[in-house]
């Protein structure tokens, strides 16, 4: 986790005092229910212990003084003027700007953030600096606003500053995060439900490809718009279809000949992984974890073959995974054509699977992956200045 001190003296280096507030938020993981949320159905993510922390007081005026650690950059964004040019800005200026619409009025503010969230990989840094400033203003102003009003927020500001149209899983996780939990979540009504997931014996651990490939974000957006496209038909002849969610394994089979093909791959791809989160979490009620594992290692399938959004470094990477009996689930995590294989891992065979992958990746690829290994953890939280050491 990012040295809290380390933001707080670059709070003070920045503005001259010391009179701020600690808030941080937390990254994710998702052990299943990939591409689900944005189409309505479950998804199973945890809140980690890498996170995106900021320093914060209100400063009295109508504009936003903001330096991030991380881009070593300081700026002044009017809360009532344009859009900034600066992309990381824009996260800022859009949580501010989306509780403007909702009839709140936050003022100006001085801060400082950073974090340990790894770019790139999956975990939803975005997310992360979302909900960490959507609950530091909230808490600052007092404007009222619920954890899950603060995760939509979130998720219209990545939609309307920063052009993705994501779903919620991410910035729900980091607000609702508990240690030592997983959220069932369901991404309609926002209802959830917490499972015990701390298994003794073995070890989640992360691996970054170290690639991020540039299809990234517009293929998110052409896979929505095909799952839209295939409800759209659907709902022709079934009008309480709305989203994915209300398509059954046996009615989308009926549009088989009805639908494009590849829109078809997509649909099937949704519907069957919705199954298969339920089916796991059934399996996390039993403490079959190696069941769940093999529900891993399906929805990688058919994240590659079906949905499309796997790249040849993830695939290589959950074909060792997949060789290794000590490896009892694995699949990619996040938007896809890069970032992260998580794997469940025995203990034992830990070390052993950690050598195996990176050889042979340098082997295949020339770069060595980043093994990033996690704890699940709390989601976002106030901290208390007297008791960081």
């Amino acid at each position: 986790m990012l040295n809290h001190k380390l933001v707080l003296r670059c709070f003070e280096k920045q503005f001259g005092h010391k009179k701020c507030s600690l808030y941080t938020s937390p990254g994710r993981i998702n052990l299943i229910g990939e591409h689900t949320d944005y189409n309505g159905g479950f998804v199973l993510p945890a809140a980690i212990d890498k996170c995106m922390s900021v320093a914060i007081c209100k400063n009295g005026t109508d504009t936003i003084n903001v330096y991030s650690m991380d881009f070593k950059q300081r700026l002044a964004i009017p809360i009532d003027g344009p859009k900034p040019e600066e992309q990381w800005a824009c996260y800022i200026f859009g949580v501010v700007s989306e509780m403007k619409k909702r009839g709140a009025q936050p003022g100006g503010f001085d801060c400082v953030f950073g974090g340990d969230v790894p770019l790139g990989a999956g975990m939803s840094s975005s997310a992360a600096l979302e909900s960490v400033f959507g609950y530091a203003i909230n808490d600052q102003f007092k404007l009222g606003f619920k954890r899950e009003d603060l995760a939509k927020i979130g998720q219209m500001t990545e939609h309307n500053y920063v052009g993705v149209r994501c779903g919620i899983m991410d910035q729900f996780a980091s607000l609702f995060g508990k240690d030592g939990h997983v959220i069932r979540l369901d991404c309609r009504s926002l209802k959830y439900k917490r499972f015990p997931f701390n298994p003794r014996g073995y070890k989640v651990v992360l691996i970054d490809t170290m690639v991020k490939h540039t299809l990234a974000s517009s293929e998110y957006n052409v896979r929505r718009a095909q799952c839209e496209e295939g409800v759209a038909t659907i709902a022709k002849d079934h009008p309480g279809v709305e989203l994915l969610r209300d398509v059954t394994p046996k009615m989308l089979e009926s549009y088989r000949d009805k639908l494009d093909p590849m829109v078809f791959k997509r649909c099937s791809y949704v519907v069957y992984e919705d199954k298969r989160l339920l089916d796991g979490c059934r399996d996390l009620n039993k403490g079959d974890l190696k069941a769940f594992g093999k529900k891993m290692f399906a929805t990688h399938d058919g994240l590659s073959k079906d949905y499309g959004v796997s790249c040849e470094e993830l695939d290589f990477i959950v074909d060792i995974a997949r060789k290794n009996e000590g490896v009892i689930g694995a699949r990619m995590m996040g938007g896809g054509f890069g970032g992260c294989v998580i794997s469940i891992v025995k203990t034992g065979a830990y070390k052993g699977y950690i050598e195996d992958v990176k050889k042979a990746y340098i082997k295949k690829f020339g770069k060595d992956p980043r093994v990033i290994n996690v704890v699940i953890s709390d989601g976002v939280k106030k901290w208390n200045l007297r008791k960081i050491k």
